[in-house]
């Protein structure tokens, strides 16, 4: 038990408690959508309910397994810490969400697929508006020598840089291989391999007006040196020069491709989301504006162990923190380090969200997504990485707004009914404890600034909405500072009728009752916990509520309450028992003490 002669720091408690608090409404104004007001749930706003059709690539009905599997894991994106309000459930082939708000564009976006895959990046232009030149009613344009058709005002084939600039080709398996810093080599042509010639070669015929010349005959070989044929030429020359030639007629493919698909960012994809991971991929940026040639996967995104999205302070932008399990940690390592200043694209339902540049090796297995995120785009990509793919594909057939089914006058009849019991807690406190009731009062005050803000902070965070089941919690809360209060200030009366002053018992009650003050609000957290495991919908709700406020009721009850009457008990104002309320008390002591002493002289 702590003496009263122990020293205490008050002002430092209270420093911190207002530290935090600036900190919490700092968050609210300066982050996020600047919205400071919790988000309220369906039964007090109303909300949107959006049915998604699903769909299997061979148009067979749906397994209920695979519509289950769908379910849960839409079910864990939009409410998957139970909080936001919303339901998911499966009608026939249908899965029908309802969340809370207006907005439909949300909830659309929960039934894409989110497959994640890292490729390689080979080639990357920019997206085309006009249609390639063989789609034209001119028709293809010639050939450049050494080349293929190339683009309006582009004759021959068009400069394409890779990753990086002189970053060579990926090598075999997918991975390009490290930056060597030479200029790629230009398209080599096939060797010719003379033929011996004929023992009396005729003149060539003169040209006649009209026809193009013959092409100029190989040269004899020199004086001396019988010519060659292909038997005469090595092998490993010949395989090396075919190997050459097909490389060269597959770059050429693959610039026709990319020229094909720069015309097509703007046209939905059917097979979004179902590209084969172990083959080449042809595909555009998800704003359109960018046409990559894509390597085989690398890590798909059942490697990824969690993911988050936050705000990177460096950039001033919202990025998403991935984190690889152990064999994608061991693979991007090695990876990375192979292929510093080369491309890689994180790859989502077919569509590249980014392509960075490696700039050194990541061990350890984090790393970032980065690209032109917001909050909310950011946190929707966090949530569909982070709790896997589909295996159904959806497409939203139906979209339509539901009314609340309490409304706002059950919000305002919660309101009321927290504000009258905050007024009776008040009023039982200025009854009994005098002016220790206002130090009651500001320390209910500075909790109730707490939760707001953090309730305005969790609704943008994990996307908590206050329905009137958290409202309740709130109101049980506020009781539960109330006995907090209640049992310090009767420790400090027991103190008082052993005889001891205001000033020595303040110290002393504390030290008894924050241990009855820990442990009443540790069973009620315990409860709380159990319940919000348990229970399903708004029960959850009200758990995590109060759970919240249990939390918030010792942070006050420690670095306010107590500080607060530390101090009073140092005032000779807050001593006077016509101010402090204590008269009563100090009475029944000094009777004691007399009983006492007259006992010891009888």
């Amino acid at each position: 038990m702590a003496s009263s002669s122990a020293p205490v720091h008050p002002y430092r408690y209270l420093t911190l408690f207002l530290a935090l608090l600036i900190g919490a409404y700092c968050l609210v104004f300066l982050t996020g959508d600047k919205q400071a007001a919790p988000k309220l749930g369906i039964d007090l706003q109303g909300g949107t309910r959006v049915t998604l059709t699903a769909r299997t690539p061979d148009g067979s009905p749906p397994t209920r397994e695979a519509l289950n599997q769908a379910q849960q894991i839409i079910n864990d994106r939009v409410n998957g810490l139970g909080v936001s309000g919303s339901e998911v459930i499966i009608d026939g082939n249908n899965l029908v969400i309802t969340v809370p708000g207006s907005d439909t564009s949300d909830a659309r976006n929960l039934g894409q697929t989110a497959r994640l895959y890292i490729r390689p990046v080979i080639h990357a232009i920019p997206a085309m508006t006009e249609p390639p030149p063989w789609e034209s009613p001119q028709g293809a344009p010639p050939a450049a020598p050494g080349g293929v058709p190339g683009m309006p005002g582009m004759p021959g084939v068009p400069p394409i840089a890779p990753a990086e600039p002189g970053a060579p080709l990926p090598a075999e398996g997918g991975q390009p291989p490290a930056d060597s810093g030479q200029e790629p080599a230009p398209a080599p042509q096939p060797r010719p391999y003379p033929e011996e010639p004929p023992a009396q070669p005729a003149p060539p015929p003169p040209p006649t007006p009209g026809t193009p010349a013959p092409s100029p005959s190989p040269a004899p070989p020199p004086p001396g040196e019988a010519p060659k044929s292909p038997e005469d030429v090595p092998l490993q020359q010949r395989i090396a020069d075919e190997k050459q030639l097909r490389q060269s007629t597959d770059q050429q493919i693959q610039i026709l491709a990319l020229q094909f698909q720069a015309t097509r960012c703007d046209e939905d994809d059917v097979l979004a989301g179902h590209d084969d991971p172990n083959l080449p991929l042809i595909t555009c940026s998800t704003n359109g504006d960018e046409v990559y040639l894509l390597a085989p996967s690398i890590i798909s995104g059942e490697q990824i162990e969690n993911a988050n999205s936050g705000l990177d302070q460096q950039r001033g932008e919202y990025v998403v923190d991935l984190q690889f399990k152990s064999d994608a940690s061991k693979t991007w390592a090695d990876f990375t380090a192979a292929n510093v200043g080369t491309q890689t694209a994180f790859v989502l339902d077919s569509k590249v969200v980014s392509a960075p540049a490696i700039q050194e090796a990541i061990p350890g297995g984090r790393t970032q997504i980065t690209g032109q995120f917001n909050q909310q785009t950011a946190r929707e990509l966090a949530n569909v990485l982070k709790y896997g793919s589909l295996p159904l594909s959806f497409e939203s057939s139906e979209a339509e707004t539901v009314s609340a089914t309490l409304g706002l006058s059950s919000l305002r009849a919660g309101l009321i009914a927290g504000a009258v019991g905050l007024a009776a807690v008040l009023l039982y406190s200025l009854l009994f404890y005098r002016l220790l009731g206002i130090l009651v009062a500001l320390s209910l005050v500075a909790s109730g600034a707490m939760v707001f803000a953090i309730l305005v902070l969790l609704g943008r965070w994990i996307n908590y909405t206050l329905d009137l089941a958290g409202i309740a919690g709130l109101v049980i809360g506020i009781g539960m500072t109330a006995d907090s209060f209640v049992v310090f200030f009767e420790r400090i009366k027991d103190e008082i009728r052993e005889g001891r002053s205001f000033r020595s018992a303040v110290p002393r009650g504390w030290a008894r009752a924050r241990k009855t003050i820990v442990s009443g609000n540790a069973v009620t957290l315990l409860a709380a916990v159990v319940l919000y495991i348990l229970a399903v919908g708004q029960v959850k709700g009200f758990a995590f509520t109060l759970g919240l406020t249990t939390v918030l009721d010792v942070t006050v009850v420690f670095l306010v309450t107590w500080p607060l009457v530390y101090l009073a008990s140092k005032s000779t104002t807050f001593a006077k028992p016509a101010f402090n309320g204590l008269g009563a008390v100090q009475q029944i002591a000094r009777e004691r003490r007399a009983a006492a002493h007259a006992t010891g002289r009888d």
